[in-house]
């Protein structure tokens, strides 16, 4: 009390506890701890389903030199569409074009590769697709000789 009857407020410095210390930081230690767990494992999951999705493009690429050793094996020359069609399906593509002339072929050609797709959810199952331009040509000695190669984009019919 002051001298006129009044309470007058004194300013003290005070000290918390150790154990009110530990009891703010021991949540925020957690947090950053769970969160710093849940990156790391994002991280990982994110290289995975990356080297799941790479393998998956290099399985197109096996599908489109198959695809292309098929096509050149077929007998009577260079095959017809409905043929070209049929030996995509069964090698995981789907035509895009196909242009035939007298001692060539080429065709335009979207596989596809099947991968697993991880996330902290579960597992889904993706595609990875591709599109390849397959050249065919005789050669001089009426072998065709194929040409594949990787588009960015397929061209429609």
């Amino acid at each position: 009390m002051s001298n006129h009857g009044t309470v007058t407020r004194q300013s003290r410095a005070t000290v918390p506890s150790p154990g009110c210390l530990a009891a703010i930081m021991v949540p925020i230690v957690t947090v950053l701890t769970a969160a710093a767990v849940l990156m790391i494992m994002h991280y990982r999951q994110e290289r995975t389903n990356e080297r799941n999705k790479a393998e998956a493009l290099d399985q197109t690429a096996a599908l489109a030199r198959s695809y292309a050793r098929d096509v050149a094996a077929a007998p009577n020359g260079f095959p017809s569409r409905e043929a070209v069609r049929g030996i995509a399906e069964r090698h995981n593509g789907r035509l895009f074009s196909y242009a035939r002339s007298e001692g060539s072929l080429t065709t335009t050609v979207q596989f596809f590769g099947e991968y697993e797709d991880t996330s902290m959810f579960g597992v889904s199952h993706s595609r990875a697709y591709r599109c390849y331009s397959i050249a065919l040509q005789k050669r001089a000695e009426g072998i065709p000789q194929a040409r594949t190669t990787p588009l960015k984009k397929c061209d429609t019919i």
